[in-house]
């Protein structure tokens, strides 16, 4: 009798171990993580902005435990913005509450794997010169500022040339950047999320070739995007959206820390377009309209826009400045250059009328014998449709320009009157027209000149002067302010 409930209490004893290991295995089961990398992967889409920001969307596919637990979502950007990250369920939003979420950034690398170990024994693997054997000696490492101090036995020592072999990786480093998430998740089929988030380190620009005819009156323009990638990651056959428009970004002291927060692009779409335009809130959105992979460290062109046969219209243009109207009668003031632009009116009925993103412009022609050569290069900014894009190629050799005042005088306390001659010299086998550009401060009347003018602005008069070749040509004028 004794025997037997000695054998019960066994028994009973046996069934409450049982059950405690398996409720520890259970309890240790759910607190390992489950863990994505992008063998899980089903989409991704980027969209770019070229304020060196993009935002990433991606999609995978997991099959996660019912219940509690922890997800280690892996092959995320390494310049991520954490506060920016969001993940959701594709298949029912309600069957995936996020509880707690953080960004494991404490990457592996040989310096902070060392630091790791400090206080700690390692192995150091070396060949004897002297036996030509391979040894191992356990050491401890005492400390790494600097270089590994190392006590092997009793004796202390450092600069070892032996490799150093560590027994496992610590729980704190990882090996890439990861996204970690306590989920609830209510859903016992398989599940497919999406983790959207914000990262810095991508850019796009656009860069345009301009090819003008033999009269200057025509062009080819092509343009291209360039995207750059050091975000840390790669986008394989990525859905990409390029935004324009000029986006603002909040100040950061920590993550924008000495950035200059400027704007995002504007895109074209080409003859046989690649992309696929359309107005998105006050900027213009671009649509690749494939899939494309963006690795890492890399450097993509993408064909943006090609039209042919663009009117354009080449202007010579002599700018002057408000400090002439200010000067004593009598000094030679300037003999500065003329300077040679491009002006291209977006326009569909000149065969344009597309978006055009900042970026930039250069222009080509052909010289006498067929050959290529460059003529010049420029920055525009965003372009809507039917506005004009003004290119300055450079400045002119063979038409020359100069300034003298004539005449000064105080008529009252407030008002003025000066005389200029402005000479242009055309050195050139063909007839040239001169844009003569006169800034005039205060409130001004022309009382006199030897060519017609426009007041194209409240403080500008603006003269076309014809000059023919080897000829010169004097722009001659009066004017009275008051100021």
């Amino acid at each position: 009798m004794k025997a037997g409930k000695l054998f019960v209490r066994f028994v009973a004893v046996c069934l409450i171990v049982s059950l405690y290991t398996s409720l520890a295995f259970a309890k240790t089961e759910a607190k390992e993580p489950f863990s994505s990398g992008l063998e899980d992967q089903t989409g991704i889409s980027i969209t770019i902005y070229n304020v060196n920001l993009g935002l990433v969307k991606d999609q995978r596919q997991l099959k996660l435990p019912k219940g509690t637990g922890s997800l280690k979502f892996m092959d995320v950007a390494s310049q991520i913005i954490p506060t920016s990250v969001h993940i959701k369920s594709l298949i029912n939003p309600d069957s995936l509450q996020i509880l707690e979420q953080n960004y494991e950034y404490d990457l592996l690398n040989p310096q902070k794997l060392l630091d790791k170990y400090v206080g700690k024994e390692v192995k150091l693997f070396y060949k004897n010169p002297y036996t030509e054997r391979e040894e191992t000696v356990t050491a401890t490492l005492l400390s790494n500022n600097g270089g590994p101090i190392f006590k092997i036995g009793d004796e202390i020592t450092f600069g070892h040339p032996g490799r150093i072999i560590f027994p496992g990786v610590p729980e704190s480093l990882i090996s890439k950047p990861t996204l970690v998430w306590l989920l609830e998740n209510s859903l016992s089929s398989v599940q497919k999320v999406e983790a959207s988030y914000l990262t810095n380190g991508i850019n796009w620009r656009s860069d345009y070739v301009v090819t003008l005819n033999e009269k200057d009156d025509r062009a080819d323009i092509s343009g291209w995007v360039t995207i750059d990638n050091k975000s840390g990651t790669t986008y394989k056959d990525a859905k990409i959206k390029l935004v324009a428009g000029d986006v603002n970004r909040a100040k950061n002291d920590y993550e924008y820390k000495d950035k200059m927060l400027r704007f995002a692009g504007e895109m074209a779409k080409a003859a046989a377009p690649q992309f696929k335009e359309e107005e998105f809130f006050e900027y213009h959105i671009y649509t690749l309209q494939r899939p494309a992979t963006v690795k890492d460290n890399q450097t993509k062109q993408i064909s943006l826009v090609n039209a042919d046969n663009v009117t354009v219209k080449k202007e010579l243009v002599y700018y002057g400045a408000q400090y002439y109207y200010r000067s004593t009668y009598g000094e030679k003031i300037s003999n500065q250059k003329i300077g040679v632009f491009v002006e291209i009116a977006n326009k569909k009925e000149y065969n344009l009328g597309i978006p055009l993103p900042k970026g930039t412009v250069r222009v080509y022609k052909h010289d006498s014998e067929g050959s290529l050569q460059f003529v010049g290069e420029d920055s525009i900014d965003h372009t809507p449709k039917d506005e004009k894009i003004k290119v300055k190629l450079g400045d002119a050799f063979d038409v020359v320009g100069s300034r003298k005042q004539t005449d000064w005088k105080k008529i009252a306390y407030d008002t003025y009157e000066t005389s200029f001659e402005i000479s242009l010299r055309n050195h050139k086998k063909e007839d040239v027209v001169v844009k003569v550009i006169e800034p005039i401060p205060g409130e001004w009347t022309i009382l006199s000149s030897s060519h017609g003018h426009k007041k194209t602005e409240a403080f500008t008069a603006e003269f076309e002067i014809p000059v023919p070749k080897d000829k010169e040509v004097k722009l001659t004028y009066r004017v009275r302010m008051r100021f």
